[in-house]
């Protein structure tokens, strides 16, 4: 998983959204990605090689919550640089505990749910999560089940480029 030939830097500044800590890419770092939604990148932190998904910030930007391996070594206004390269595999997402119980509820789903591409596991999760309203959710989650049940394989039309996370989110763009 090193960074490859068609590597490029990414530069941003650490900063402080609803409590937690983010890399808030330079508008030339964003650029240079391939996409204004999610892209997952091969880079190395600290010498380890890793892949991390950079999310949308809703601005033609990008943003990626602040590695474990980075706390506690930068503060809130450090500039960070990080070498990269859009990576040819996906990490796996961590599926949250409602969606993933209501996965293994419905047995009959498990074939078809190894059988997304680790993106539109990525893209269930975030239309998943993009709510704060627990009754939202909820029914999302039941959606989730219908919809993959009817053959479907991404959620739906949502704005891959807004920021989907709502502790950190406003209208879909990262609060400033």
């Amino acid at each position: 998983m090193a960074v490859e030939s068609h590597s490029f830097e990414l530069h941003g500044t650490v900063d402080e959204v609803a409590g937690r800590a983010i890399i808030r890419f330079d508008e030339e770092s964003s650029a240079q990605l391939p996409s204004r939604g999610q892209v997952a990148v091969d880079t190395e932190i600290k010498g380890e090689p890793t892949t991390l998904v950079i999310e949308p910030d809703g601005r033609r930007g990008h943003w990626l919550p602040l590695p474990a391996s980075l706390r506690g070594s930068v503060k809130s206004g450090d500039p960070v640089s990080l070498p990269a390269s859009v990576s040819k595999v996906w990490p796996e997402v961590e599926v949250p505990e409602d969606l993933s119980d209501a996965l293994k509820q419905a047995d009959d789903l498990a074939d078809t749910w190894t059988s997304l591409t680790p993106m539109a596991r990525w893209e269930w999760v975030r239309w998943v999560g993009a709510t704060k309203n627990e009754q939202t959710r909820e029914r999302r989650v039941e959606v989730s089940i219908s919809k993959l049940r009817d053959g479907k394989r991404r959620p739906c039309c949502f704005d891959l480029s807004s920021c989907t996370d709502p502790e950190v989110a406003k209208g879909g763009k990262l609060i400033e």
